[in-house]
């Protein structure tokens, strides 16, 4: 005979006023068991009143949570609703797991509000019992079904950083960790990435042992032990995805060191015919930009030798030798060869970081022509350089606010950032011999402001006798400015003479070159920016042999 209405509440009525003396009542709390198997209004009801009671017969518990599980799986959304919403309290003791294991088996529902209640659910019984809960996320993410491993990866990873630190203490994080490194041992990409999100946030792992210990945790996954094939799109994806869940953990203190050796060893040689993932990435790109951000962070190589030179060879690639003049001294448009510096400020930027460490590299291990084929690279790379430097300042002189913000002079700041630092980092490489003092932020990275600036103690001369009178302060030009020669004038220009003859030659050779030089540039060769893609682009018409002397003397004059 099927349970009614009546029956629920009667024996509702029965066990709520036996009080103390409810274990006596097992007949009522079965009755109540039996709703399941009403109808609609009986199954909701049978929904409240089952965890209500549940704690009083433990006898009954796999007979209750059986049946509050059938409603959980109910065809009517409301009851599945009810019936979830009171699930966390049957998670008592050892049921604690079991709660877990079915609410996460329960978030694979595609009804919104439901999935809503099932993870309300879920943080709920967290603040109950974290380890039981993450024991019972962690079965189904190993053994359970793909959509049901899937949507619990995504709990983890968006709510485990919201719970509060008495929920998440050094144990449970420490069973978190130790959990993870089980299902990292096979994942898919997207998998990986959101697990190393899981581990990333956690407290335990902030300190420098801890961020090592994800460090190791990403090499394994990326397998650096293995040569890389350049033609499979997955081993090239995975070596992708793992450098970048790397990066963060960088420091000067946990070093980027076998991420750089690999890179150097296995990638750089075969740059060219790497295999994209994703149709539209700029592979190349790509790699020479996770380079570069790694290698500020390297350690102590043991190839340093070979690996610079490995790097020395692919900027020499990209930075193309002046194209020969025929013989009336001028050269023919589609002979000019395509500067790409976006991919330049890359290398080179590598280069630098690395050549730190062994300094004497181009003086001693490159031979005399190769480096004088170098410096001629350099010097033609820096003169597009610093035509295109000045069109750009042209071209963004006086705009502010929102006239920036438009994708033409996006792209044109952008361009600014990265030909500013090929061009310092050119300059230090022709110091004799080269320095690596100068440092530069990659132009796709945000610039790091200095947390304060000590301000000079004023002078007498500042503050005058009575002290109490302050020279205006003058905002410094940017180091990047653009600055313009003024004569010397007023009462201080007489100190001019006190040069000696060598001294005043010195200037006035200064001027006169400046002079041929803006000269040579109004005349001569005229550089157009291509702003398609990311990778700039300088093409230009001839310039006399004359005026490019004179301009290279004027840029590494010193």
């Amino acid at each position: 005979m099927a349970v009614t209405i009546e029956d629920l509440y009667r024996s509702y009525g029965i066990l709520a006023d036996a009080k103390d003396n409810l274990c006596q009542h097992k007949d009522a709390y079965q009755v109540i068991l039996n709703g399941v198997k009403g109808g609609a209004k009986e199954k909701r009801l049978a929904a409240q009143f089952i965890p209500k009671f549940f704690s009083s017969f433990p006898e009954l518990a796999d007979a209750a949570i059986n049946a509050q599980l059938d409603l959980c799986e109910d065809e009517d959304v409301s009851i599945r609703r009810q019936a979830i919403k009171e699930l966390p309290r049957f998670a008592t003791g050892d049921n604690i797991l079991r709660v877990a294991d079915i609410l996460t088996q329960l978030l694979q529902t595609d009804d919104t509000a439901e999935f809503n209640q099932v993870t309300a659910a879920l943080i709920s019984i967290f603040k109950m019992d974290a380890k039981g809960t993450l024991g019972g996320l962690f079965s189904q993410i190993l053994h359970g079904e793909d959509i049901v491993r899937e949507r619990a990866i995504k709990f983890l990873s968006t709510k485990l950083k919201t719970l509060p630190e008495d929920v998440m203490s050094k144990e449970v994080e420490d069973y978190v960790f130790a959990e993870t490194k089980k299902v990292l041992e096979d994942v898919t990409g997207e998998e990986f990435v959101l697990l190393m999100r899981v581990v990333s946030g956690l407290h335990v792992l902030q300190t420098v042992n801890g961020r090592q210990q994800l460090v190791e945790l990403v090499v394994e996954q990326a397998d650096l032990e293995q040569a890389l094939n350049p033609s499979e799109p997955d081993a090239v994806d995975r070596l992708l995805q793992c450098t970048r869940q790397a990066l963060p953990l960088f420091s000067k203190n946990v070093h980027s060191t076998r991420f750089v050796t690999y890179f150097c060893e296995h990638v750089l040689p075969n740059l060219s015919t790497l295999t994209s993932p994703v149709a539209e990435l700029d592979i190349q790109l790509e790699v020479l930009k996770l380079l570069a951000e790694m290698s500020p962070f390297c350690g102590d190589m043991e190839k340093l030798e070979a690996n610079l030179s490995m790097m020395f060879t692919k900027l020499m690639e990209f930075m193309p030798l002046p194209p020969e003049e025929a013989e009336n001294g001028e050269t023919s448009a589609n002979e000019e060869p395509k500067l790409q510096f976006s991919y330049v400020e890359c290398l080179i930027f590598s280069f630098h970081q690395l050549g730190k460490k062994l300094p004497d590299f181009l003086v001693d291990k490159v031979d005399a022509e190769r480096l004088k084929d170098f410096k001629i690279r350099l010097q033609y790379f820096a003169r597009g350089l610093q035509v295109y430097i000045r069109q750009l300042r042209v071209a963004l002189q006086g705009k502010t606010g929102d006239a920036l913000k438009t994708e033409e002079n996006k792209i044109k700041v952008v361009a600014l950032k990265i030909t500013n630092n090929i061009n310092v980092l050119i300059k230090d490489l022709f110091h004799n011999p080269p320095s690596y003092k100068s440092t530069v932020t990659l132009s796709w990275k945000p610039v790091q402001k200095p947390e304060g600036v000590a301000t000079k103690r004023p002078s007498t001369e500042d503050t005058g006798s009575g002290g109490s009178t302050k020279k205006p302060v003058v905002s410094l030009p940017r180091r990047d400015a653009r600055q313009i020669y003024n004569p010397p004038s007023g009462k201080y220009s007489a100190s001019i003479g006190n040069f000696t003859y060598g001294e005043k030659d010195s200037v006035a050779r200064f001027i006169f070159l400046c002079f041929l030089t803006l000269f040579s540039l109004n005349n001569g060769r005229v550089y157009h920016w291509d702003c398609s893609g990311f990778t700039p682009s300088v093409y230009s018409r001839p310039v006399s042999a004359s005026s490019r002397r004179t301009y290279s003397c004027l840029l590494f004059h010193r």
